[in-house]
């Protein structure tokens, strides 16, 4: 089978790496590799996929259906990983073996095109938010991850930048980076964090009615990992005469019923948002940085 990789993948990995790399060119060859070193039997690879991996349906030799997904090294796929193996399949999708070719992962199989986002607004919300709830645990002791200071450090780099050349969006930048600093001084809690959490990274399970997939682990406090489901679904709240208020009411349900400090959650959703909408604009995007900051501007 020939390992092509959907056109998502390859214009995602653009963006991350604009000037280019090798592992796409590799991409087949590695994927090949796999399959025969676990002696699988190759379903289909996973289309639209994901923006950072490739994923393939697979059998294992027993029959046992799983997933094959295959990582650069700037998708940090050891330290999922790490952290799949910490949670040990409590909220979040299992391995399949804890140790294999670096930036490769063998995963339990889940229903890939069936995720809470399916779900009417809501129930999603309901559901995301108590399977985020379950992976929110003590970090493993001397943990291989980043922590949210290192992370949206490097972050708040590129938005100083950004704002350089694109005066337009530095007032949110100001404002943003004014909220991170403040919310660093006196983090509430320290635990393992999905990292990228959203209504689409929560599948259909056979163990459980939802599984958490595609972490980008981070270590620091709960709020920040919710303030990435407060805009869920940002293009239809945009399209509501009533968009402000329903952000705001989303906030306070969600920090209240994950016990999360309201204010510390609308900060970190304001950073996230601003941090993601001039990201869009830095690699061409506009369309998606208007919503966001928009968005980014109710808070």
């Amino acid at each position: 089978m020939v390992f092509e990789p959907p056109k998502r993948l390859v214009r995602a990995l653009g963006e991350t790496a604009p000037d280019g790399d090798d592992w796409l060119e590799k991409l087949p060859g590695a994927a090949q590799r796999a399959v025969a070193l676990r002696e699988l039997t190759v379903e289909r690879v996973q289309v639209p996929g994901g923006r950072s991996s490739l994923v393939v349906l697979v059998r294992a030799a027993d029959g046992t259906p799983a997933v094959l997904k295959l990582a650069p090294g700037r998708a940090r796929p050891e330290a999922e990983r790490a952290a799949l193996a910490h949670w040990a399949g409590r909220g979040a999708v299992q391995l399949l073996e804890t140790t294999s070719t670096e930036g490769v992962l063998l995963l339990e199989r889940l229903h890939p095109d069936v995720s809470v986002r399916s779900l009417p607004e809501a129930k999603a919300l309901l559901e995301a938010a108590g399977t985020l709830r379950r992976l929110w645990v003590e970090p493993p002791a001397g943990f291989p991850f980043e922590t949210v200071a290192e992370r949206t450090g490097r972050q708040a780099e590129a938005m100083r930048a950004r704002a350089q050349v694109a005066p337009e969006v530095a007032p949110l930048v100001d404002v943003a980076l004014a909220a991170r600093e403040e919310l660093l001084a006196a983090p509430p809690e320290h635990r393992l964090l999905h990292g990228t959490f959203r209504q689409s990274k929560v599948l259909a399970g056979e163990r459980m009615p939802w599984l958490a997939v595609g972490p980008d682990p981070v270590v620091g406090e709960c709020a920040f990992d919710l303030a990435r489901l407060v805009r869920d679904r940002v293009e239809d709240l945009i399209a509501q005469p009533s968009g402000a208020a329903t952000t705001r009411r989303r906030v306070k349900r969600l920090a209240e019923s994950l016990d999360v400090d309201q204010e510390r959650l609308r900060g970190w959703t304001l950073f996230r948002a601003v941090e993601s909408g001039v990201r869009a604009g830095r690699v061409g995007r506009p369309r998606d940085a208007e919503l966001l900051l928009e968005f980014a501007g109710w808070l």
